[in-house]
């Protein structure tokens, strides 16, 4: 078993301590200056001062990774992707600079439908080539860590090779994928005008097939206007939960349906979006251990005013986390350092709050949190370092790629070259 020691580390953003961060917390980052970490195989064995570790006899003998005066982070974790989809939705895309709505297009054909009939058109070795070069970009933005949905196929040859798919990528290649199954993402055309007949699909022989294979740990749907109601998602949540399936769900995105207050019935892991929540909402989630999965880069992309109030979130004492929701539609980007960005200025979270919403609390979310999220002994050795003299630069540098190097579990898997 190996050594390496990682050394040269202006700051090393531990992240060590509480979990999972709720208010104050959130700023309390447990940074080392100059500092260094000392890996043994894909774990861990000590962080702290530079002296004291080089010190180590074991650091002695060590591989030595100097990283010239950058800070190190624990990997991102990324816990809200569709990263499994067919083709871009660039013409809708200059539909909405136009003046078309989201859900206009949707109605006309477009949005969610539209992936879902490429998806269907498509041969699975093209799915798995395109997902595992969009993994290679995953990495070189320093995520580690991934959620993938399933939501392109919606009839069960589809939605099964989706998550095929992500079950060969996830042994294939670096990065962990947890994979999700979003069978109720909207109602497939196939069942236009009976929703409750396609609900009834996936409670009763969908999801109890999908968790009999294990090809999913967690199950999604879809609450809001235009997709699933609040009955029709707590069946599903529910049928979920009972095969073994950790509840997530899209809720208040478009409008206020009463999906945040699901997702605290149901103890779903988290509440993604949240846009329309309102201040009884907030109050309630900060009381419960839902995570608050912020997705700004959607707002962003479709050109939206209305972000997720991280701030009374946070006030609140929500669980607050932030993921890419990279798919075709509406957040084409896999950077979280562009995410981080978006969420101090459109949000006004602070650096070390969008950085704490971006590796601990995310990992929580995924069950993950005893394994990645933070630089602690024993943990993965899953890090990110930016060409940066302080945390703070990451968010404060927009539309470029800081990231200099990534490891995940004790190997470099990506280096930017001179």
């Amino acid at each position: 078993m190996s050594d390496t020691l990682i050394t040269g580390c202006s700051q090393v953003v531990t992240l060590r301590g509480a979990v999972p961060r709720r208010g104050a917390a959130l700023r309390d980052l447990k940074i080392v200056p100059d500092g260094a970490v000392l890996v043994r195989g894909d774990r861990i064995a000590a962080v702290g001062q530079r002296r004291k570790i080089e010190r180590l006899r074991d650091a002695r003998r060590a591989e030595k990774l100097d990283l010239g005066g950058r800070i190190l982070l624990p990997g991102f974790v990324d816990a809200h992707t569709h990263l499994i989809f067919a083709a871009s939705r660039a013409a809708e895309y200059e539909q909405r600079i136009q003046g078309a709505t989201y859900e206009e297009i949707a109605r006309a054909g477009g949005g969610i439908q539209s992936s879902v009939k490429s998806l269907r058109q498509t041969a699975s070795h093209a799915l798995h080539d395109g997902a595992l070069a969009h993994l290679r970009e995953f990495a070189a933005h320093g995520t580690t860590t991934l959620e993938a949905k399933s939501g392109y196929g919606l009839d069960w040859k589809d939605e099964l090779k989706i998550l095929a798919v992500l079950g060969d990528l996830h042994q294939e290649q670096p990065l962990d994928i947890t994979s999700t199954f979003l069978g109720a993402h909207v109602v497939p055309r196939e069942y236009r005008g009976r929703p409750d007949a396609y609900v009834e699909l996936l409670a009763r022989k969908w999801i109890p097939a999908v968790a009999t294979a294990s090809l999913a740990e967690f199950c999604d749907v879809f609450c809001d206007r235009g997709a699933f109601t609040v009955e029709q998602s707590r069946r599903i949540l529910l049928a979920g939960r009972g095969c073994g399936l950790v509840p997530r769900i899209h809720a208040e995105q478009l409008v206020r349906t009463g999906a945040a207050r699901l997702a605290i019935e149901v103890e779903a892991a988290s509440a993604d979006h949240l846009e329309k929540v309102d201040r009884s909402d907030i109050h309630a989630l900060g009381l419960s251990n839902v995570v608050c999965t912020l997705l700004p880069g959607c707002c962003f992309h479709l050109g939206l005013h209305d972000y997720a109030p991280a701030r009374a979130l946070i006030d609140a004492g929500t669980i607050v986390a932030l993921a890419t929701d990279f798919n075709p539609g509406t957040s084409p980007t896999l950077s979280m350092p562009m995410i981080l960005s978006l969420a101090c200025t459109q949000m006004r979270m602070t650096p070390a709050e969008a950085i704490s919403a971006a590796t601990i609390n995310p990992a929580y979310s995924l069950r993950r949190h005893d394994r990645v999220g933070s630089i602690e002994v024993g943990k993965y050795a899953d890090f990110a370092a930016f060409d940066v003299a302080d945390y703070r630069e990451i968010p404060y540098y927009f539309g470029v790629n800081l990231c200099s190097l990534t490891m995940k579990r004790g190997v470099v898997i990506h280096r930017k070259t001179a």
